[in-house]
């Protein structure tokens, strides 16, 4: 018998696409901030930095995000629009997923984080730095 999936599997399909995304970053920022290994604090540190609200305005900021490479500026779009998928899927339970909407999802993810990691370490660090902190203006 074939088991379909129900709509809370597709919803926490969709939501954890988001969190993979949002992993990525934060680990992406430990690795490169620190060069510590996972299990120094410094590294847990800025692993926890991550918060989402700021990590989607900084993505945003179209003045600094045209600066990165494509592929950044891809993870950053796509950071906000999974952020949007992911706060619908877990609080506004008034639309219908399908197997394809959480399929995309987790496939977008794969080519986006895949994409990112390819970047030069500089970018992906400057990306980083912008989404953790403040932006300093000489």
């Amino acid at each position: 018998a074939v088991v379909l999936p129900t709509q809370t599997d597709l919803r926490r399909a969709v939501s954890t696409a988001y969190y993979a995304l949002f992993h990525c970053l934060a680990h992406t920022a430990a690795d490169l901030l620190t060069g510590s290994s996972t299990d120094s604090p410094e590294w847990h540190q800025v692993y926890r930095a991550l918060e989402h609200g700021k990590a989607r305005t900084a993505c945003q900021q179209q003045d600094v995000m045209r600066t990165f490479p494509t592929e950044v500026r891809t993870f950053g779009d796509t950071f906000i629009d999974l952020q949007k998928a992911r706060q619908q899927a877990d609080y506004a339970h008034d639309g219908e997923y399908s197997k394809l909407d959480a399929l995309d999802a987790i496939n977008t993810v794969e080519d986006v984080i895949y994409e990112f990691e390819q970047v030069d370490v500089r970018h992906r660090r400057s990306f980083v730095v912008h989404v953790l902190f403040k932006r300093w203006q000489p």
